[in-house]
């Protein structure tokens, strides 16, 4: 007897460290550049760095089981939340704002892996537990990646390592 089965999830994932609401985010697209006017979030006090980007990874699937084989249809997106996402504009600049760009383009970097992961991956019928760990291993390695990333750059603070990770990612999403 075939047995079918649908599930559907959508988890989020935010760089601000706080246990939030689900808000409506802004798709990853290659033809959007974010501005300072989309950081629409408050400046917590007594904050000590010049903006935060609030980006995430959410994914939703379904899955058929014939015969013991999965069928695995899938979504994975990038997203940025504005309301979380803020900056302090008496020191910010051109720089920071390149900065703050690339966290959501490495996030869709990291979206793009998850993807190519679930691709990749034979499923058995305890689907669900296995996405689930493809996903926390996804977040794992962006989170690692992201922190790499801010230690390299100082946080903008280094022009040189920064324009250098600007080509990097650049180049890894074309």
């Amino acid at each position: 007897m075939d047995k079918i089965v649908f599930i559907t999830c959508l988890i989020w994932f935010g760089f601000s460290g706080n246990a939030q609401e689900i808000e409506e985010g802004v798709l990853w697209d290659s033809n959007l550049q974010l501005n300072w006017s989309d950081f629409k979030g408050k400046v917590p006090p007594a904050s000590i760095p010049a903006a935060t980007t609030a980006s995430g990874i959410s994914y939703k699937y379904s899955a058929n089981l014939i015969h013991h084989e999965v069928e695995l249809d899938f979504e994975v997106n990038a997203y940025f939340y504005p309301n979380e996402s803020w900056y302090k504009p008496e020191i910010c600049d051109d720089l920071i704002l390149s900065h703050e760009r690339l966290h959501f383009d490495i996030t869709e970097l990291f979206a793009r892996k998850m993807r190519d992961k679930l691709n990749r991956t034979s499923f058995s019928d305890n689907v669900k537990a296995e996405i689930r760990k493809i996903y926390k291993e996804t977040l794992n390695e962006l989170k690692e990646f992201q922190s790499q990333y801010d230690w390299e750059t100082n946080f903008s603070r280094n022009e040189a390592k920064q324009l250098e990770w600007n080509k990097k990612i650049t180049k890894a999403l074309n």
